[in-house]
This record gives structure tokens, C-alpha cells and sequence, in this order.
């Protein structure tokens, strides 16, 4: 039964030792709220792991004939925090000449031998052709009729001839006029002397215009015409006949072979490499590290390695001095990626960020 409560007192110690307290959120919002109380449940989950396996390891101790002093960190100070972290393997680097290609053999191929030779050979062979003998043609002389023999139709006009002709202008008629006499008067009691006058008719000689033969008809036929045309004629007529044409022979030149193609095998040596190895040294293990827990810690402190984080590439998030998932994950990358103890967030790496406590 006290060995119990021995390990629970080592427990309880651990969780002291490694800072895992919850811290109350006075004023801060929902979003911090949230991630304070999920960094506590991580720790309170971590303190608990931590305190079954000390208490196997003390477990395993009394066994052996440990005591448990040799459980808790070295040498340590107060008001400083201690935890186990994992301290990653050593490996040496060095290298090994391999096999990359071992010894084998190639087959070359010898390809034929040819040579070139001067050789008469036919490029046309015997046929004929036909020669066309254009047609012969002539001049001829030959008379047409260009317009046929016709009767047409004349009109023979009226003729007119002149005739003199007097045409009665005024008949003749009677009047009475003033009669002269011996005695024409013997007094003033007697008349005038009045004689009644014939006065001839009167004629004008006119002339006229007058038909002598009336307008009339007549047939009158015009004869045929003729004209003498030149004109082209064949004279022979086109034909062809058949010529022959001689075969065509050419001197070439006449791939010939010399030799048949072969082959013959070669031998090609092994080929070795260089290639890099990774001895393993020493095998990860746990350690007491000093950590960065409540007793040593401030808002200031986690801000300061926040913006280192963020100026090394690491995202830590806001620079708002809670120590969160996210600020807890930059940490571990940071670790992993300079092969630097992890678990935990040391002083070391707050060392090798340029942070101060």
C-alpha cells in the first residue's frame, strides 16, 4: 500500500514538474477560451500517460533494487520544470561502394558489306510509235448563186401635162350711162341724156395642170446573181503510220554484296557506385530536459516565440501570448526539423530561437 502512494506521490510531482496546470481565461474571448482548455485537457492527458509509466518504471525499480530518487531529473534547481522528452537517434554518415550494374555481355551486330559495280541495264524496252501525217488541202474555185432570179412590182406614175385655158372671169351685162350729144340741153326743164350701154363679158386664160397618161402598174423581172467564191478543200487526207523505237540501256551503279551481315559477343565489366549511408549510432531515448512550463512562463515569453516561429517559416498563428494547438505544432516541426529532443517544449529550443526567459 505505500508503495501506492509512493508512486502517486512521484505522479503527482511529474505533473508539477512538467507544468501541466490549467490556467483560468478571464476576459479573453471564446476562441481562446476553447484553445486554453484544449491545451489543458492535452497536458492533463500527457501528466496522465507519463504518471502510469513512472509508475511501471518504479514499479520495475523496486524490482531491480532502484530507489526512486533515480526516477526524477538530475541535479535539479528550483523553480526550473523538468520532463522526459524523446531525444531522436545518431546516426553517422558516411558511404559504401555498391553494385550498381553487374558483369554482362552484349551482342554487336556486324552489318553486311556492300559494293557498288557498274552494270548495263535496259531502262526502256523496244515498242513503236506513230508518226501522224497532217491532211493536204487545196483552193478551189466555185460560183454561187447568192441571190435567186425574182419579179418585182413598179409603179409607173401618173404624166401630167400643161394646157392653156380661158375661163370666163365676168359675164356680159348692160348699163346705163351719161349720153353726150349736139344739143344736150335746151333748158333746164329737160333731163340728162341717158344711154343704156352693153358692157362685153370678160375672160382670163389660165393654165392647168392636167393628167396626160393615168399612174399604172408593171412586172419587171431581175435575174438571179452570181459570185465566184474561194473556198479550202482536202485535198489528202490525214493518216499515221508506225515507227519504231529502239530499246534504251543505262550503265548503273549495282549495290552487290561482299560479305553477309554477323554478329559477335561482348563483354561489358561490372559497374559499381557510391552511394551515401546512415549508420545508427545511438538509439533514441527519453531525457530530463528543462521545459517551459507556468512556474517560468508569461505571456511575453510565449509571444516572443511565436514571432521567432513565425520569422523562421513556422506558423504559430497570432503572436497573442497563448501557448495553443497551433504555436505547439510550429514547436514540434521546428524540433523535427533540426533533429532537436521533442515531447516537450524545452529551453533548448527557446535557446536556439534567440528567446529569452
Amino acid at each position: 500500500m505505500k508503495t501506492r502512494y509512493t508512486a502517486l506521490a512521484l505522479a503527482g510531482s511529474l505533473v508539477v514538474l512538467a507544468g501541466c496546470s490549467t490556467t483560468n481565461a478571464t476576459g479573453g474571448d471564446s476562441a481562446a477560451v476553447q484553445s486554453q482548455l484544449e491545451d489543458a485537457q492535452a497536458r492533463a492527458q500527457q501528466s496522465a500517460a507519463e504518471a502510469e509509466r513512472l509508475r511501471t518504471e518504479l514499479s520495475s525499480a523496486r524490482t531491480a533494487g532502484t530507489s526512486a530518487a533515480d526516477l526524477l531529473p538530475p541535479n535539479a534547481e528550483p523553480g526550473h520544470c523538468y520532463a522526459r522528452v524523446l531525444i531522436p537517434a545518431q546516426y553517422e554518415s558516411g558511404s559504401e561502394t555498391v553494385l550498381a550494374s553487374a558483369a554482362s555481355q552484349r551482342i554487336e551486330i556486324i552489318p553486311a558489306r556492300y559494293d557498288y559495280v557498274d552494270e548495263t541495264v535496259m531502262v526502256e524496252e523496244e515498242s513503236t510509235r506513230l508518226e501522224i501525217i497532217p491532211a493536204t488541202y487545196k483552193t478551189v474555185s466555185e460560183r454561187v448563186m447568192v441571190e435567186p432570179e425574182k419579179t418585182v412590182i413598179r409603179e409607173v406614175p401618173a404624166q401630167y401635162e400643161e394646157v392653156a385655158e380661158t375661163i370666163l372671169v365676168k359675164p356680159a351685162y348692160t348699163m346705163w350711162k351719161k349720153g353726150r350729144g349736139p344739143i344736150e340741153r335746151l333748158d333746164s326743164s329737160t333731163g340728162e341724156i341717158m344711154c343704156l350701154v352693153e358692157v362685153p363679158a370678160e375672160y382670163k386664160t389660165v393654165t392647168k395642170r392636167v393628167v396626160k397618161a393615168p399612174a399604172r402598174t408593171v412586172e419587171e423581172v431581175i435575174p438571179a446573181k452570181y459570185e465566184t467564191i474561194s473556198r479550202k478543200v482536202v485535198d489528202t487526207p490525214a493518216s499515221t503510220r508506225e515507227i519504231p523505237v529502239p530499246a534504251r540501256y543505262e550503265t548503273v551503279k549495282v549495290r552487290k554484296l561482299v560479305s553477309e551481315a554477323s554478329s559477335k559477343a561482348v563483354d561489358i565489366p561490372a559497374q559499381y557506385r557510391t552511394v551515401p549511408t546512415r549508420k545508427l549510432v545511438r538509439d533514441s531515448r527519453l531525457e530530463w530536459r528543462e521545459i517551459l512550463c507556468e512556474t517560468n512562463t508569461t505571456r511575453g515569453v510565449v509571444s516572443r516565440l511565436q514571432s521567432a516561429l513565425n520569422t523562421k517559416g513556422y506558423d504559430a498563428g497570432a503572436v497573442d501570448g497563448i501557448l495553443g494547438n497551433q504555436t505547439l505544432a510550429a514547436v514540434k516541426k521546428y524540433q523535427l526539423d533540426n533533429n532537436m529532443a521533442s515531447g516537450q517544449l524545452t529551453i533548448k529550443v527557446l535557446d536556439d530561437l534567440g528567446v529569452s526567459l
